[in-house]
């Protein structure tokens, strides 16, 4: 993200490559120091931070080298990312070899602490079971509706999986190599930007440019957002990890890049990040509440819907499975985490799991494995999702028996967009006294 033409980015890049070996030793030094408390974390997570390490030392940080000098003579830059990479493989070896076996064999981090981290990322008190059994109820509405469109697409199809596997292979709904990919990403994002301004939604000018990019190697399998530079400078960028696949399944990346471009992420965190007049500078810039954040982008998938993007049954298929995956999600991270019982009776655990992202919300296995490993290390955030886009949807039914005639859909979204990042519970009082305006 940073202009590798500069002097002074050069020397800050060296810099801190240069101090990642450091930073590693006070990291290990610390998980150290809690063991010697008899505080260990769980190993599944630890062997997964060390995979990452791993990944990341096979040329992660000299490829930011060459980025950064070309010509590759800065001796100093290289020799920093070197540094670099072999402080991965010293820590990544000591974690899988010293300190993992020392670890917890156990995933959840139990009830009471659950509800904690999921206050924490909703900022709403939630009864976890009534959010549990909504998630299943979610499920199989979004499975039944999931049905319908398999069956316009391959009739003779006998399990929901096989449909993915059969749209992952579909020319109507594939892209072929990076550079037609991020073609498309950026089309795609400019056609949302100009269908929905003017209509929806008041795009400000100077927040309607959001880039597409290709994710670095190394880290999880979903795509994600990163917001603009407060002087907006850099743009807001989307980012794609292609995972070493060369052929892309365009049927499900479409409800994806609603969900983090426009009108999801890039519309939700630049406005913000413009708001000057409402929103201090600690509110702009560091502030994020995942189930306002998610919660918004998760709506603003549901909202494509309604605005008939998902016409088409791969396409709908593909915005089917985002929804499943988060109803899933809450399913499978408050049962893992506060041992609740799975559809067998049996406590939910990693491959139960699995089992269920991958069947029912179509996720590939390696995506799959990856979320699992998300939910565990990351416990009530995965919730956020459906959870938030369920408070959004109340408030703008809410809005809508309160207002009447005078309910405007436009003014709606401007109101929520321009409350900045917030608990889900603050937010659901400010818009019970929102008077449409």
């Amino acid at each position: 993200m940073m202009k590798a033409d500069q002097a002074e980015t050069v020397s800050n890049v060296t810099k801190r490559l240069a101090g990642i070996e450091a930073a590693f030793a006070g990291w290990k030094s610390s998980l150290e120091f809690a063991a010697e408390k008899g505080k260990f974390n769980s190993r599944r997570q630890v062997l997964a931070t060390a995979g990452q390490l791993e990944s990341f030392s096979k040329g992660a940080f000299t490829a930011v080298a060459k980025k950064f000098n070309p010509a590759g003579d800065n001796q100093a830059l290289l020799a920093a990312a070197k540094s670099a990479e072999a402080a991965c493989v010293s820590l990544s070896s000591w974690m899988r070899d010293s300190y993992a076996p020392k670890c917890l064999a156990v995933d959840g981090v139990g009830e009471e602490r659950y509800k904690m981290w999921a206050r924490h990322f909703t900022g709403a008190n939630l009864d976890l079971r009534d959010t549990y059994e909504w998630g299943i109820k979610q499920l199989e509405i979004i499975n039944e509706r999931m049905w319908s469109a398999a069956k316009k697409l391959y009739p003779d199809a006998k399990t929901l999986r096989e449909v993915a596997d059969r749209l992952d292979s579909d020319p109507r709904y594939t892209v072929e190599g990076e550079e037609e990919l991020l073609k498309k990403l950026r089309e795609f994002i400019t056609a949302a930007v100009e269908r929905l301004d003017g209509k929806e939604f008041d795009i400000d000018p100077r927040i309607r440019n959001c880039e597409a990019r290709l994710a670095p190697p190394g880290g999880a399998s979903a795509a994600y957002y990163m917001g603009p530079s407060e002087d907006l400078s850099r743009p807001g960028t989307t980012w794609f990890p292609t995972m070493g696949r060369k052929t892309f399944g365009w049927w499900n990346i479409v409800s994806t890049w609603y969900h983090e471009a426009v009108p999801g992420h890039h519309l939700q965190v630049a406005t913000t990040k413009i708001n000057t007049d409402r929103l201090n500078r600690f509110q702009r810039n560091r502030v994020w509440v995942s189930g306002y954040g998610e919660g918004w982008a998760l709506y603003a998938e549901r909202l494509m819907d309604e605005l008939g993007a998902f016409e088409d049954p791969g396409y709908e298929m593909g915005y089917l499975s985002a929804q499943g995956l988060r109803a899933a999600r809450i399913v499978v991270d408050i049962g893992m985490h506060c041992g609740y019982k799975d559809f067998n009776g049996e406590v939910w655990n990693a491959e139960s799991a699995f089992k269920l992202l991958h069947e029912r919300a179509l996720l590939d296995e390696i995506s799959a494995r990856s979320e699992v490993d998300r939910y565990l290390g990351w416990p009530g955030q995965a919730i956020s999702y459906k959870v938030g886009e369920r408070f959004m949807m109340e408030a703008r039914e809410d809005a809508k028996k309160r207002l009447g005639s005078k309910f405007s859909l436009k003014k709606f979204h401007s109101y929520v967009l321009n409350l900045g990042p917030m608990g889900l519970d603050p937010f659901k009082a400010e818009m019970a006294v929102w008077d449409g305006e």
